[in-house]
This record gives structure tokens, sequence and C-alpha cells, in this order.
């Protein structure tokens, strides 16, 4: 291993951890020349990259194309208010420098993709995935299996989160717990589950802890252990992993050698390509949607369509469209109150992104109702494409 020596100012600032007997001189040395690589720049990725710079970690790479907005500051702790609007990237380079202007910062300012993970993850030593979608979870995954760079793993939802470590070369990968992914639209995100701020500062530490033992080459790591919290009961739970040797990607004789359409895999699109916007199979055959466009069209005709918001109260505050003349039914109450959509006109359904929507599309189909529409995308394709002034939450 290649040393490189710390200056005065260097061993004032780590004085705390080269006092440690598992650390020393020699380790924060190799903290230095570690290089760790975030993925993601948002909940779990803000305290585990300001643990990591604070440590000393010498090169710190991050992968986020994403733009800070105001919902994120609960919990993403590297950007703040003035923030807003600016690039992720740009906001953490800032915050982090800040932290400790030894370190190296490599930003990656794109969507980690099928195409350019193995050349992004590759020189790393440790990849910390800090995403919350599946089908990054699992590109992820492989791509460190066939680089041959442990992973840690963190995920956080509502009250709860995990923290692995995976792909190391004698213990489990991703897929070994979870070979398959959910149903598309199963598991609701954390903009429409709702996750507490303060969790993700929890696994995302215990994220930064796990890098730097490895780096370091000390204690106990979580390879073959899935640590899951529960904030609400404020308990841990332990649950043993191995590895499974008929794993398609880490097994004793792997049938996927190179990285494959995630998207594709987990359910978010078609292999033609079209989106769909997360349902069950069921749905994708028997809801069609609509685009923003299209929808504002036909509001301005004599017999406009009946938009139903299926949202909660408090999303219908933020923003809506009841100035086209909208209705909230919370999908939680729409069986209840189905008598108040009219059976007269076309129904068009939506919500903030086009998972709930397609659902209560189909609760109204299944109740009777025709001419049922799902608006795609939802609210933030509204925004997007139709009223830019929409604030979606």
């Amino acid at each position: 291993m290649k040393r490189q020596q710390l200056d005065r100012d260097e061993l004032y600032r780590y004085a705390r951890h080269i006092a440690l007997p598992d650390i020393g001189l020699e380790g924060q040395q190799r903290l230095k020349i570690g290089r760790v690589l975030c993925v993601g720049a948002g909940g779990l990725g803000s305290p585990l990259a300001m643990y990591l710079a604070a440590a000393g970690v010498g090169t710190i790479g991050m992968v986020d194309d994403d733009v800070v907005d105001e919902s994120n500051l609960q919990r993403q702790l590297l950007h703040g208010t003035s923030d807003v609007g600016r690039s992720k990237l740009d906001s953490a380079i800032e915050r982090l420098f800040d932290v400790n202007p030894n370190v190296k910062i490599e930003p990656h300012y794109k969507r980690l993709s099928s195409s350019n993970a193995l050349e992004i993850l590759g020189g790393y030593d440790v990849v910390i995935d800090g995403t919350d979608n599946f089908p990054t979870r699992y590109l992820v995954n492989d791509a460190c299996v066939l680089l041959g760079i442990p992973n840690v793993y963190g995920s956080v939802f509502r009250w709860e989160g995990q923290v692995s470590v995976f792909a190391s070369k004698s213990g489990p990968c991703y897929r070994c717990l979870f070979r398959e992914p959910p149903p598309p639209g199963l598991v609701p995100n954390c903009a429409e589950g709702g996750v507490l701020g303060a969790l993700p500062g929890i696994i995302g530490t215990m994220q930064a802890m796990e890098a730097i033992k490895l780096i370091l080459g000390v204690g106990k790591s979580l390879v073959g252990r899935l640590m899951i919290f529960d904030a609400l009961e404020m308990s841990w739970r332990e649950v043993a992993l191995r590895r499974n040797p008929t794993c398609p990607v880490c097994g004793d004789e792997p049938t996927q050698l190179s990285l494959i359409d995630y998207e594709v895999f987990c359910g978010v699109k078609s292999e033609s390509g079209a989106e769909v916007a997360g349902a069950s199979e069921i749905d994708v055959e028997t809801v069609e949607e609509i685009v923003p466009r299209e929808v504002s069209r036909l509001l301005g005709e004599e017999v406009p369509p009946f938009l139903l918001d299926v949202r909660e109260p408090w999303e219908w505050a933020v923003s809506n469209l009841g100035d086209q003349g909208a209705r909230l039914i919370s999908l939680a109450e729409l069986t209840d109150r189905m008598s108040e959509v009219p059976s007269d006109r076309t129904i068009i359904v939506y919500c903030r992104s086009g998972q709930r929507s397609r659902t209560g599309a189909r609760m109204l189909i299944e109740g009777g109702r025709r001419n049922v529409l799902s608006l795609r995308g939802g609210l933030k394709a509204w925004s997007d494409e139709v009223d830019s002034s929409m604030r979606v939450v």
C-alpha cells in the first residue's frame, strides 16, 4: 500500500482518530488514500458523505443528477434553503469542502445507468448505495458484483431503516436477499409513503461507519448480516444472510454476466420502452393513461372531464387542480365515496406521480365506471408540461 504522509494540520485534525488503537497513524493514512463512491446525494447521501469527509477519506465520488427541492430539506442536510433549485452535487461539494478541505470530491452529474455504471464504479474501493428506488439498487448491486467492489447498502421508509454490506468476496449480494423486485406500485416511495427526517441520519451514519471499517480492515462488518431499525420502538434486530449458490449474479454458476435494463426488470417500463406508472400487471392492461397536455385540451371543451384527486388532504393543500374543477377524494376513502363520482362524464384520476391514480382508476372501473383514465406522471408531469409554477411535494 502506497502511504501518504499526513501534514501537521492533518495530524491535528485527525488526532482523535489517530489516538484510537485500531486506527493510529497507519489507519489514518489508509483513509487518506481511500476511494469511496456515494450513489445519491440525498437523505442517506447527506450524512454518509459528511462523515466520510470528516473522517478524512481522501477521495469521495458522488453520483446524482437531481436538483435541490424544498421538500428535500427535512432530511437532506447537505443542502440548505439557499440551495433550492441548485444541483445537488454543487451544493454537496461546497458543504463537504467546508467540512474538510483536504478531501477530493469527484462529482458525476448523471443518472447511474447500465451503460455507465461499470465505468463510474470502477476504481473505487467501496460503493455506498444511498438510492431510493429498486432499479438503481439492483444496478448498483450487479455492477459491484461484476467489479468485485463491496456495496454498503442502506434503505429508509417511514420509521424503518435497513443496512448491510453486499457483494463482498465471501458474502451474499442484494439479489441473494431479494432475488426478484416487488411488483410495481406495491411499495410506495418516500415521497408518497413518507420518511422520518432523522432516520436517514441514523442509517447513513451506519453506512459511513461500515465503509470506514472496510477501508481500515478492522472490526466485524455487516457482511452476511442485515440490520433492521425500528425508530418507533427504538429497537434493532439482526437477520443472518447467506450467499445463495444459485444466485444469477454471484452464485456458483452465474447466469447474468453483464448489466441489464433494470427498469424493465423492475417493471417500471415495458420491453418496448413505454413507462409503466406503478401497478400490478393487470393494472397495466386495464387502466388507460392520458398525458397532461391532452388533459389541458379536454378541459377547454364544452363538457370537460371530471378530475379526481386521490391524494391526501395535506397534499391537496400544497397544490391541486381545484381551479380546473378537480374534486378531492383520497384513495383510502374512494370505496365509501364512490357515489360522489359521476357516471356520465369522462373521469381523469390524478395523484403525485401516477401510481395511486392507477389504483384509483382501477377501483372506479371495478365499481362500474366507464371512460376512466389516469394522468400519466401525475401532478409532477403537469408541473413539467403545463404549469411550471405548481409546487408538488
